[in-house]
């Protein structure tokens, strides 16, 4: 697949997560991890007479939901604050931009989503080539989605 400028369905593989559906998973296995627990408990409770098993089993519950809550956090929560993705991605991009004798001149990556990244990138060169020509370059890394490449040519003197 071509990269277009406002492409955003770049083929991905199974590395790559879909967080709606992994809360959704989260929130089920937690409803039930804590069902299990709290039926446990009160059983324990009327056979032993231990009442202390149900606020026991709703610790232990609590523990579980964050547990589960934190690693969702800590993969989703650089989306929302647009984290700075991995700086080597950022190194590939002028890599692969610069590969040819021109100059990053300015360059920004943000993440729209687990394995979407939104670029834009300015270029100097001395060339005649324009934005498609970067784009094709850049078609190989295939966590950019949505790239805007702003080419500046140097100002020629006339007289």
């Amino acid at each position: 697949m071509g990269l277009e400028e406002h492409s955003h369905d770049a083929g991905h593989g199974a590395h790559y997560r879909d967080n709606n559906m992994r809360a959704a998973v989260v929130h089920v296995m937690a409803d039930a991890a804590v069902s299990v627990l709290v039926i446990a408990g009160l059983l324990l409770a009327r056979a032993f007479g231990w009442l202390w098993m149900d606020p026991l089993a709703g610790l232990i519950g609590a523990l579980v939901i964050a547990n589960w809550s934190v690693g969702l956090l800590r993969d989703t929560g650089g989306i929302l604050p647009d984290r700075t993705p991995d700086t080597r991605i950022i190194e590939k991009v002028r890599t692969i931009v610069e590969s040819e004798g021109d100059h990053v001149t300015d360059l920004h990556l943000w993440r729209l989503g687990p394995g979407h990244l939104g670029a834009i990138i300015s270029v100097a060169t001395t060339t005649a080539r324009d934005s498609a020509h970067y784009r094709r370059r850049l078609v190989k890394l295939t966590d950019l989605s949505h790239v805007t490449v702003e080419v500046q040519h140097p100002q020629s003197s006339y007289g």
